[in-house]
């Protein structure tokens, strides 16, 4: 099979610049924006996207559909796009490119095949192209070598098995630790802070800690913008190892540390908008301010 027409949704951080070093390697990249944020329609102009006006178009349309979006959404898309195939008698390979698990992979992979589609389990790692990255997708199913067409046109595609569900589920451990590491930061952090002990664990981190240091003060400031997105991701990796009979109660914490991230007043933030002056100290405060001593309950 010959892939000519990508169809991403949703062209958000990560989808619109896909998109866009997609389009720029010569493929037809299209998109369906129906009750999309105005922010996605944006990103989805500013990549250059062909819209549709409908979802039942652009199954009639794309060769293979890539599915970007928050974990809470995958199972809803997948739905959406099951009903479009069966409405308009055409059928497409459909990849799930979400921070899922592997049992809802295969719960999606069910709702795709229903339709007469073929699903591909897959799992993004890295950032955005527009951030000088090159994403690895991986892939795995029947029909992954579908999407190694996609390989070395701004992406690296990387088929790692015939079963659904791992690709989701190296997508799970690896984001474990990276997002999950993050958690485990502001956690300890804020522990800190109600205890009036910022100061001197920061001091003694600059002495012995001093990469992990760094790695704090670069990148907490800029977790509340994207908790939204990462409550979920937290929860599916924890479904994951619990279905392995891993524990759990990691990730579960790592979800409510994402929540409490989120209820900051920085939440409000986009990417696009982030305070780069305000300090990884001021954002920990914040969170520190929302956490409820348990003897006062």
């Amino acid at each position: 099979m010959v892939v000519k027409t990508v169809a991403i949704i949703s062209p958000g951080d990560m989808g619109h610049s896909v998109g866009s070093v997609l389009r720029d390697n010569g493929f037809d990249v299209i998109t369906c924006l129906k009750g999309r944020s105005s922010r996605t329609k944006d990103l989805a102009r500013k990549g250059n996207f062909r819209i549709v006006d409908s979802m039942e178009q652009l199954v009639q349309s794309a060769d293979l559909v890539l599915s970007i979006l928050v974990p809470s959404r995958a199972k809803e898309l997948a739905e959406e796009v099951s009903v479009a195939m069966k409405r308009s008698g055409e059928t497409c390979y459909f990849v799930d490119c979400n921070a899922i698990s592997p049992r809802s992979a295969r719960e999606l992979e069910h709702i795709i095949d229903a339709a007469g589609g073929n699903f591909i389990d897959g799992g993004i790692i890295g950032t955005a192209p527009a951030k000088g990255d090159t994403p690895r997708f991986y892939v795995s199913g029947p029909d992954s070598h579908v999407v190694t067409e996609l390989d070395g046109k701004g992406i690296i595609v990387k088929s790692i098995g015939s079963e659904i569900g791992q690709a989701s589920g190296i997508k799970m451990c690896y984001a474990a630790l990276t997002k999950g590491t993050n958690t485990l930061q502001v956690a300890l952090l804020t522990a800190a802070e109600k205890m009036g002990l910022t100061q001197a664990l920061r001091e003694e981190f600059k002495f012995s800690q001093q990469a992990q240091l760094s790695s704090m003060e670069k990148s907490i400031s800029g977790l509340p913008a994207n908790a939204h997105r990462w409550i979920g991701e937290m929860e599916e990796i924890s479904a994951t190892f619990e279905d392995l009979g891993v524990t759990p109660h990691f990730h579960m914490g790592a979800a409510e540390m994402y929540r409490l991230l989120d209820s900051t007043p920085f939440a409000s933030e986009t990417p696009e908008t982030i305070d780069k002056d305000r300090t990884v100290w001021e954002t920990i405060r914040a969170a520190a301010d929302l956490v409820e001593d348990p003897k006062s309950k």
